[in-house]
C-alpha cells in the first residue's frame, strides 16, 4: 500500500546536516528541511552568521545544532560527522552545500587558488560523505544531497576552476549512487542557476551586463531564491525520493532549456 503524500515528505525525527547552510541556498535548504520535520546541523565557518541562521531555524521550532569549521580541512570533516552522530545517535541526511568562487580568465589563476576552490566545492564533499557513509549505512539508509550548478554542464570564461569543481560534483555524485545503491544510500544533486545570493551578488558586481544577460535567457524572468530550493530540499531528502538516485536535477527558472 503505498504511503500517504504527508508521509512521503516527512522527516520527523530524522537528521541533517547542511555544510554552508548559514546562508543563501544552505540556508533556504535547512529551512525547508526543518519545516518538514528534521533536525538541522549546520556545519560552516562564520560565528556571526551561524547564529542568526540558528536564530532563523529556531523560530520554525526546529532542533538545531551549529558547528563551526573549515570544511577543507578533513580532519574538521570527520569530527563534524562524528559530533552530529554523538549528539542526535543517528545521521540521516547529508547536504553538501559549501562553496567559492573565484572569477578570474584561466591564465590568471594562481594554482592555489585552483586548488582552494576545489578543496570547498569538491573535495570536502567527498570527505563528507565518505565519513556518512557508516552511520548511514548502520542506520539502514540515508541521503546524500549534492549542490552542482548550471557550470556542471557548461562552461564560462570567467569561472574555470568553479565549473570544473561542479562539473566533478556531478560525477561524483554518479559514482557515489552507484556504489552505495545496495547500502539504500540515495546520493542526488541539485544544480542551481542564477540564484540571489552574496556570492552571485559579488558576480554582478564583478561581470559588466550579467544581471541582464541572466534574465534574459531566464524563462521565469528573474533570479531565484533561496526559498525555491526548499522543495527540492525535502523531495531528495525524503522517502519521495528513494527510487531517485544518480540524478542531476536542475533547479534554474528554465536557464538550461534555452541551451
Amino acid at each position: 500500500m503505498a504511503e500517504a503524500p504527508r508521509a512521503l515528505f516527512d522527516l520527523t525525527g530524522r537528521v541533517a546536516i547542511v555544510t554552508g547552510g548559514n546562508g543563501g541556498i544552505g540556508l533556504g535548504m535547512a529551512q525547508g528541511l526543518a519545516g518538514a520535520g528534521a533536525a538541522i546541523v549546520m556545519v560552516a565557518r562564520n560565528r556571526k552568521k551561524n547564529e542568526q541562521a540558528m536564530a532563523a531555524l529556531s523560530g520554525l521550532g526546529a532542533t538545531a545544532l551549529a558547528i563551526e569549521a573549515d570544511v577543507t580541512d578533513p580532519v574538521a570533516c570527520r569530527a563534524a560527522i562524528d559530533r552530529t552522530v554523538e549528539r542526535f545517535g543517528r545521521l540521516d541526511i547529508l547536504v553538501n552545500n559549501a562553496g567559492t568562487n573565484i572569477r578570474k580568465q584561466p591564465q590568471d589563476y594562481a594554482l592555489d587558488e585552483w586548488r582552494m576552490i576545489l578543496d570547498v566545492n569538491l573535495n570536502s564533499a567527498f570527505t563528507l560523505s565518505q565519513a556518512a557513509y557508516a552511520p548511514m549505512k548502520h542506520a539502514g539508509g540515508g541521503k546524500i544531497i549534492n549542490i552542482g550548478s548550471m557550470m556542471s554542464i557548461f562552461g564560462a570564461s570567467f569561472s574555470a576552476a568553479y565549473a570544473a569543481s561542479k562539473g566533478g560534483i556531478v560525477q561524483m555524485t554518479k559514482a557515489l549512487a552507484t556504489a552505495w545503491a545496495a547500502d539504500n544510500i540515495q546520493v542526488n544533486a541539485i544544480l542551481p542557476g542564477w540564484v540571489d545570493t552574496e556570492l552571485t551578488r559579488q558576480g554582478r558586481q564583478q561581470v559588466p551586463g550579467l544581471h541582464e544577460r541572466v534574465l534574459a535567457r531566464t524563462p521565469a524572468g528573474r533570479w531565484g531564491a533561496p526559498a525555491d530550493f526548499a522543495g527540492i530540499a525535502v523531495f531528495l531528502a525524503s522517502a519521495a525520493s528513494d527510487f531517485v538516485t544518480g540524478a542531476a536535477i536542475p533547479v534554474d527558472g528554465g536557464f538550461l532549456s534555452q541551451g
